[in-house]
Formats: C-alpha cells, structure tokens, sequence
C-alpha cells in the first residue's frame, strides 16, 4: 500500500510538472501571437509623446503620463501604484516659442531653450549687441544694453549659463583677472609702440645717410596675452542694465538640457529672469555679421516657459503582477518615464519604457500567472541624475537579494537579438529563451555564453537606471540590440535634442523587443530558482 501512495505521488508531481510547463508554454505561444495580432506597443508611444508630450520632471505632461501609466496597468489586471522619489522646490511647464530677424533679409529664427530657465514677457523686441569681453568694453556700451538682445561667445551644450551668486563670483573673479590682463597689455601695446617708433626713425635716418649705425640691437614686439574667454562674462551686470536676453550658438539639432546648477535652490523669489536662446550656428553667425557691421536690425521673440508653485512631488510608476509561488522573487524590467522636453520622448525613453508596458501587456492578456512578482519600473528622473531609480533601490534593500534580474531598455529603438550571459547562468536563459527564434525570422535571436573575466561589480552610477541595481549587485542583464533591417537609425541625432520625437522610434523593432521582454521576463519568472550570480561580477578582496 505504502509503495502504491509513494507511485501514485510520484506520478502526480510529475504529472504537475508536466502540466505546469505545458500551461507556461500555452502562455508563452499566446503572448506571441497577441504580439504578432495586436501589438500595441506605438500605440503607447504615441499617448506618451503625442496627448502628454515632453515628459520633463516636475512638469504637468510628466504627472499626467504618471497616472495614465498606473491607469493602464490596472486596466490590465495589475496592480499598480506611484511610488514617491523626491521633491522639486518648483515645476516647469514649457509652451510654444518663435523668433524672427526684423530686417531686409529677415527669416524665422530656429532655436531653443533649456528647461527650467525664463521665457519672455509676452512678445519682445529689440535691438542686438555683442557681449563685452571687458570692463572697458561693458562701461562703453552699458547705456545701449536696455532692450538689447545680447549674443555671447561660445557652443551651446544642452546648459544654460549659470545665473547663481556662485557663477557671478566666478565670473567676477576672470573680470579682475581679464582687467590686470589688459593692463599688461596696454604696457606692451605702448611698447610696441616705442619699437615701431624707434625702428621708423632708423628707417629715416638710413635714407638720409646708409651708414648710421644702430644704438642697439632691434628689439623684438611682444605679443598681447589673450584675455580668459567666458560667454556672458558680465551677466550680471548685463541684467541688470536691462538686457531682454541672451543668445548663444548652437549646432544642430538643438540640444536643450535643465537648469542643474539652480533647480534645488528655486524658489518663486529667485527664478531666472533673462531667456537663455540657443540658435542655429548658421543664423546666428548671420545676425553676428550684421551686429558687427552695426546695421540697424531688431530681433523678435515669444517663449512660453511657465513655472509652477512648489514643492512638487515626483514619482515612479510601478506595476506588478504578483507571483503565485514566490511572491517575494522578483524579475524587474522598465525604463525612464521623464524626458527632456524640447522635444517629446519618443526614444529617450519612450523607446524603453512602452516595450516594458507592453511586455506587460502581453502577459497579462495571454493569462499568464508567473511564479516569482514580475515588476514593471518606469522610474522618474533619470535626467536629472537617476533620481527614480536611486530611491527605489534604496529603499528596498531587503528585494536586493532575491531580484533575479532587471532589464533595463535605455539605448535606442533598435532590436533585441541578443543577450550575453555568464557561463552560471546560460542553461537557464537556453531554456528561457528557446521560444524567441519562433516570432519573426527577419530578427533570429542569439544566446551568448560570456568567455571574457568578470569585471569588478561598478563603484559609481553609471547612465541609466540599472546603475544603482549593479552597484548593488543586482544583475542587470540587456539585449543587444541591432539595427537589423539598416533603417540608419542614429542615436546622437537625437539624444537630448529637439529631434527625439514619436516618429524616431522603428515600429518594427519596438513590437519585437516587446514581444521578447515578455517571454524572456515571463520565463525566468517561472523558473523554480533565481538566477545564480556566480561570475557576474569579479570577486572582490576583503
């Protein structure tokens, strides 16, 4: 009898077995095809970019995407939540903007400006200077800076020039600098004169007679130090004169970054009060010309940058769906919901954040019930220094241990074709990811078993929202990605400029990657282990 109950219950666990891994693979063959039928990834791109907008932290567009998200996943049979990562003492809201050159050859004027620097009030216009680069130079024309707007020296970089007493203090410190320079060479242009002087009279005196001698050897001039260059040197000063704004060059396609030097010390008192203009190289070099030449010429422009009262809380977005053996297990997968906001996200990180929410998706409508919690992380604040992130790893440390891997997607709309893994690990991803080859063969799928060392687990964040997780040791497993079909997709085009729209995501790629998350994040949710960590760092010495 007791040999028959032992068979019996033998038989059922493998029957169990048996049954749990066709059901998975039931799962598996129906997120496939739901993302094959109806795949929805652009279509939550498109809501991200195009009904919210630029997504910048502290904004309306970024709360706004914030409760759509946790509405979606909850429409999907999640559960979901927003999860508070910090405070803004303000917002930012960033309207519509235009600029013209009022002249014979006038244009439209293509720029833009950082996040979180001043707008104009109402329509202005004005004539335009070129900044001073001395105290002489400032004294000369400070009565023409009222109404004037300034061009300044430099390239722009995403920055705006910082306004803080800090950078007035820097500032004043390369104007004394740049002072004690010009004396110095005042001393050598009198100089120089002397030497000219000197060398024209022996010129003279040789015609009268070829014979004079010289009373000394000819001495050489010296050249004139060059002055320290710093755009809007006398920024200060220049404001207060009256200045409308300041503009800058700048390459193309736009960069247009935040006020990080002054956003966490804002306050409704001591917001920026001059338009900080990033224009295109070419037309700025236009107007320069025609400033140089002091021809009579205005500029004219409109920017809507709107602030809001703080304090403004931030959040992330976090969905789960819960698993029914190992609850307290996690595969984690997300990207950055904030965007810079001269343009609206549609790769960086629109490209990361809609393939996760459609893996989701995917699960969901497939019926999938994954063993271990399956989280679903679009963190807030990557930008402005992996704030979302940082705070929820920081807060969970007790998850450290027992999270299998997070997939982090913040390099670009191209496909996942690939994964590289350590040797510990590669059976269970040849398991997890045996079905992938069987969705699209245009985008066949490689495992990659790690040969290389180990290297050191990372000491410092890195770029994107996986660094807090490795530096904790958490592993951080990405697909390699390709640009499979050649649609010369290119990343610095885009990233942080005004370019990085909905339509610079690859439709293509997106729905696959989508597709791939889900079954690889649902696979190794129902693995019965989590994934070993033996080689995925070097060991370090104690």
């Amino acid at each position: 009898m007791k040999r028959t109950y032992l068979l019996a219950l033998a038989l059922g666990t493998i029957l169990a077995v048996t049954d749990g891994q066709a059901q998975e693979s039931k799962v598996i063959k129906k997120m496939i095809e739901i993302g094959q039928t109806d795949n929805q990834t652009m279509n939550h791109l498109d809501v991200l970019c195009n009904r919210f907008g630029g997504r910048i932290l502290g904004s309306d567009a970024y709360e706004n995407a914030a409760d759509w998200c946790v509405s979606q996943f909850k429409k999907w049979g999640m559960e979901a939540g927003l999860d508070e990562a910090g405070v803004l003492p303000v917002g930012f809201n960033r309207g519509p903007w235009f600029g013209r050159l009022l002249s014979e050859n006038g244009m439209d004027l293509h720029f833009a400006t950082p996040s979180y620097t001043s707008g104009t009030h109402g329509v202005q216009r004005g004539h335009v200077l070129i900044e001073p680069k001395s105290q002489r130079e400032f004294d000369k024309m400070k009565g023409a800076l009222k109404g004037a707007w300034v061009l300044i020296s430099g390239e722009n970089s995403g920055w705006p020039i910082d306004y803080s007493a800090d950078g007035d203090t820097r500032r004043a410190k390369i104007i004394a600098k740049n002072d004690s320079i010009n004396k110095l060479n005042f001393e050598i242009m009198m100089e120089n004169r002397r030497i000219r002087e000197a060398e024209r009279k022996y010129q003279e005196a040789l015609k009268k007679d070829p014979n004079t001698p010289r009373e000394s050897p000819k001495a050489e001039e010296k050249k004139p130090f060059p002055l320290i260059e710093e755009p809007a040197l006398f920024y200060k000063q220049m404001r207060e004169a009256g200045i409308l704004g300041i503009i800058q060059s700048s390459p193309v396609p736009i960069q247009a970054l935040y006020d990080r030097k002054n956003i966490d010390n804002m306050t409704f008192e001591t917001l920026p009060t001059v338009p900080d203009i990033k224009l295109e190289d070419k037309q700025y070099d236009v107007i320069k010309k025609m400033a140089e030449e002091r021809r009579y010429f205005q500029l004219e422009f409109d920017i809507r940058n709107y602030f809001r009262m703080g304090p403004v809380k931030y959040y992330n977005v976090i969905g789960k769906i819960k698993g029914t053996k190992y609850p307290d297990e996690y595969v984690i997968m997300g990207g950055h919901l904030d965007c810079f906001d001269v343009a609206s996200g549609g790769v960086d990180d629109g490209s990361g954040a809609t393939p996760a929410m459609e893996a989701a998706r995917l699960i969901m409508a497939a019926g999938g019930k994954p063993e271990r919690t399956i989280l679903v992380c679009l963190w807030a604040g990557e930008e402005f220094g992996l704030l979302g992130s940082k705070s929820w790893v920081m807060k969970n440390k007790d998850k450290w241990g027992k999270i299998s891997n997070y997939f982090n997607r913040d390099g670009g709309p191209e496909c996942a074709v690939s994964i590289t893994v350590p040797e510990a690990m590669y059976a269970d991803f040849e398991k997890v990811c045996k079905p992938l080859n069987s969705i699209n063969p245009d985008f066949p799928f490689t495992l990659i078993k790690r040969t290389d060392e180990p290297r050191p687990r990372p000491t410092g964040a890195g770029g994107s929202d996986h660094a807090y997780f490795a530096m904790n040791g958490i592993p951080t497993l990405g697909f390699g990605l390709a640009d499979s079909k050649g649609y010369n997709f290119n990343y610095g085009e885009i990233w942080h400029t005004e370019r990085d729209m909905f339509n610079m995501s690859i439709p293509e790629y997106q729905k696959h990657t989508a597709v791939v998350t889900a079954v690889v994040v649902y696979g190794l949710a129902n693995l019965d282990h989590i994934l070993s960590r033996e080689g995925l760092f070097a060991e370090e010495k104690k």
